[in-house]
Parts: C-alpha cells; structure tokens; sequence
C-alpha cells in the first residue's frame, strides 16, 4: 500500500520533473544549431571551403593549394586577406538541412518500435543512438568535417525519441494532460539553450570535444530515469487504480499486473465507444486514421510550420553576417540573443496546454461530450498557431537587425505553439495505441517538405545575391494556407452540432 501511494504522488511528480530535465537538456539540443555553428567555424570545419578571393584572382591558386596556405583566425576570417566563405556557409546549411530531415523522417520508424517494443526498450536504444551522436563530434576535427552530418543526426533522432516517450507522461496527470505535453514540448525548443552553453564555455576556455563527452556521459542519468521513472511499455489514459511503473520496491509481478489492467482498460475504451458518437476517432484502425482529412490537413499544417521554421533557423547566421556588414561581435550578440531567447519556449508553451484544458473544461461544463469538446479545445490551439506563424513569418521577412529581437520572440512562441499543438491534437483525437505511428508518421512527411529549405537557401545565396526578400514573401503566402487546417475542424464541430441538433428535434417531435 505505501508503494502504491508512493507511485500515485511523489513517483508521479519526480517523473515529470525529471522528464522536463530530459527534455530541456537533450531532446531538441539540435536546434541550437545557430550558436554551435560559430564554434565549429572558429574550430576551423569546413575551412578548406574558404577561399582567399585575392589571391585567387591574382594567381589563379586552386582553392585547396590558397586555403592550405592561409591562416584563419577565430572568426573564420584571415587578417591580411579577405575570404569568401560561402560554400563553407552552405556546408553548414547542409547540416542542419540533413539534421532535421533525419530527425523527422525516422520519426516514423521511431515512433513504430516505441508502439511495438515499449518505453523501456525504445529509450535504451535512443540513448545508445545519441552517445553515439555525442561521442562523433567530441572525437571529430576540421579534418572530419563530414563527421557532424552522422553526428548531429544521430543527436536529432535520439532527441525526438526522447520527447515521444515523455509525452504519455502527461496521462499520469487527467484532465490536465495537454498542459503536461505542451510543457515538454515547449522544453524541447528550449533545449537548443544546450549549444548557447556550449558555446560560452568554449569561449571561457574549454574545449568543444570536452563538452560533449559530458554530455556522454549524462547517459547514464537518461538510464537511470528509463529503468526507474518510467514503464516497461506505456502510460495508458485513463490510468488503472493501482497502477505502477518501473523497477520499484514492489515485485515484478504488480508491474505486470499494472500493465495488464492498461492493456485491458485499453481495449475496453475501445469497445465501449459508443456508435452514436461520430465525433469520436476512439475505433479507427491506423489505415483509417492515415486515410482521414484531420490526418491530411494536419500533415500540410505542420510541414508548411516546419518549413518556415526550420529555414530561418539554418539560415540565422548568413542573415545576420548580411545585416551587420559582417561584423562579428554583432553576429555572436545576436545569436546568443537567439539562444536565449529560446529558453522561453518552455514557459510559453503551457499557455497552450492550459488554454486546451480550461476551454475543454468549459465546454464539457455547457454539456458538450468529451470528444467534441477535444476538437473545439485543438481547434482553438490550431487557429492561435496559425496567427502566430504568420506574425512570425512577417517580421522574418523585413530586413531591419534590431527588429530581430522581437523576430526571435515570435519565434520561440510559434515554435512552443505548434509543438504542442501538433501533439495534443493527436493525443486527444486519435486512438493513444497508434500516437507513436501516427506522431512519427506525420513526422517522417513533414520532412519530405523541410528539405525544400536547402534549395532555398542555395536560391537566396546564389541567384537572389544573399537577398532573401522575394523568399520570404513567398513562405508568408504559402504560410496563410495553413488556417485550411482549424477551419477543416471548425466546420467538422458544426456538423456534428447541426446533427446532435437535428437529432434532438426527432426526439422532441417523436
């Protein structure tokens, strides 16, 4: 009995507060990318890219003969010489580009053994996944430059696994279980902070192969919190009286008795789903969760989201070069300013979880059920992201640096947004035994679209002169598409309305 109350209160909350640790520390480390990058260029990677254009044009050295012989400073720039360094910049693009298709794409394949094998098993190997990642870039060099492709792939896999099996966390809480999702998912933008760090570190003197051989070595936490915090398979929603997790004081035979009673409760929420009730996704097979339009319209959101996203984020430090005439220590300032910036997503991003519930909460109230009231509440996030993004999106495209300050805000409260809600919205509306396929899915296409930001960013520096004006324009048009998605829902909430209507008229007249 103690250990039952153990597991209902204290082990509750130290999950979620070790869970937050995860995923502000780890999970999205990846999309700190603007802050690494200026370590990894004063380290040198990439440089034989750079090219001394003086002497180039001079003596017509060949570009491998001119960057042998230069001398490159911190900043990646020789002090005699001007370089033209904008293959390297592209090269870093690339990276980034790579990283966070890899980290959406198999997102499907992650989410797949996450549904098959279980928390436990999954985690293990996203932890083997990204010690590996850490370890390549602690034993790489500017001679291994090709090492940070693998590497920090590796890092975005893991990272996204991280998030996914942290979510069913927010089950363990009730009625307040999209608050719990979208604070990991705001934790997970907040965790690019991890490269900020990093970067002043190496700036007060140690080294980057240092840095992350700890975080290697943080492994062990991550273990530690898979083995004792969390569930052989999964949470299930609701949870099971007497429902307990993990290697605890209690025998292996309640855990599995635990499991047991969510297996079952799984397959009796199924069942018992009324048939009346066809604002309820509880019954669909996955075939016909992918084949519905909350799937297809969800899946345009979020890529068109993703894409402008992930394209100021690869395309930061060129834009800032471009707007400080190249001066450097303005370059730094505002990527540290990005940086930090990015710590706020873990405290927007419960706004979003709190504005579902209490609007749920509301709705249920007036006499709404509950699946109806799920569509309104994700209805209501889908719209407020959607203005957000286009806010965003606008500021992105006028080229005044000061005015960056509030680009970034925007940023971090879109980004902590549409995290969440993306999320949320397949918790609440799809069946909780396909979230790992479907989230992982929606993931892995949504990728297909985010590599369009290299052939953007190639068409801003090649053709456009580095102006990427007529780009942004276009990704702010092709932004405003998105509301298709909360006005598909809408309009899907007042049909069942006009139905439940309608039938209450038969009722009465009967």
């Amino acid at each position: 009995m103690a250990c039952e109350r153990s597991s209902s209160g204290v082990r509750r909350w130290l999950t979620f507060t070790t869970g937050l640790l995860e995923c502000l520390c780890f999970a999205g480390a990846v999309f700190g990318w603007a802050s690494l990058v200026i370590v990894l260029r004063r380290e040198g990677y990439f440089s034989s890219l750079c090219v001394n254009t003086t002497s180039v044009r001079a003596t017509g050295l060949n570009r491998t003969e001119d960057s042998e012989r230069l001398n490159f400073s911190s900043a990646g720039v020789n002090n005699t010489h001007p370089l033209e360094c904008s293959e390297q910049d592209e090269h870093f693009s690339l990276v980034f580009t790579i990283t966070s298709f890899a980290s959406n794409f198999l997102s499907f394949p992650s989410g797949f053994l996450f549904d098959w094998v279980g928390t436990t098993v999954a985690r293990l190997c996203a932890i083997c996944i990204f010690t590996l990642g850490t370890l390549m870039v602690a034993f790489s060099a500017p001679a291994l430059s090709v090492l940070l492709f693998p590497a920090l792939s590796l890092m975005g896999v893991a990272g996204r696994m991280y998030l996914m099996t942290n979510m069913q966390v927010g089950n363990l809480f009730g009625a307040r279980r999209s608050t719990v999702i979208t604070v990991y998912t705001g934790a997970f933008g907040s965790s690019s902070l991890l490269f900020l760090v990093i970067k002043l570190l190496y700036e007060a003197g140690v080294p980057l192969y240092s840095s992350f051989l700890f975080l290697s070595a943080c492994s062990a936490f991550l273990v530690f919190r898979t083995l004792f915090l969390l569930p052989l398979k999964r949470i299930p929603y609701p949870v099971p009286e007497h429902y307990t997790y993990g290697i605890i004081c209690c025998n292996s035979n309640t855990v599995m008795l635990g499991q047991n009673e969510a297996n079952n409760n799984s397959h009796m929420t199924l069942s018992e789903t009324s048939a009346d009730d066809n604002t309820c996704l509880n019954e669909l097979s996955f075939c016909q969760c992918v084949r519905s339009s909350f799937f297809f319209w969800h899946l345009l959101w979020l890529s068109v989201i993703q894409l402008r996203h992930y394209l100021f984020i690869g395309t930061l430090n060129p834009m800032l070069q471009r707007l400080s005439e190249h001066d450097q220590s303005v370059v730094s300032q505002y990527s540290n300013a990005f940086a930090v910036t990015q710590l706020c997503g873990v405290l927007c991003a419960p706004w979003n979880g709190l504005i579902m519930d209490r609007y749920r909460a509301k709705l249920k109230s007036a006499g709404l059920g509950e699946c109806e009231a799920d569509l309104r509440a994700a209805m209501l996030s889908l719209t407020l992201t959607s203005l957000f993004c286009v806010l965003f999106s606008v500021c992105a495209m006028i080229p005044v640096l000061q005015l960056q300050y509030f680009t970034f805000f925007l940023q971090v409260l879109n980004r902590a947004f549409y995290t969440g809600s993306d999320a949320a919205f397949i918790h609440v509306i799809f069946p909780s035994c396909h979230f790992g396929k479907l989230y992982g899915l929606i993931k892995g296409l949504s990728a297909l679209l985010s590599l369009l930001q290299y052939p953007c960013f190639i068409l801003v520096e090649d053709i456009l002169n580095g102006d990427p004006l007529y780009v942004n324009i276009g990704l702010t048009v092709l932004v405003l598409v998105i509301f298709i998605h909360p006005v598909s829902v809408y309009i899907y909430c007042q049909r069942i309305a006009l139905k439940q209507t309608l039938r209450k008229v038969n009722i009465v007249s009967c």
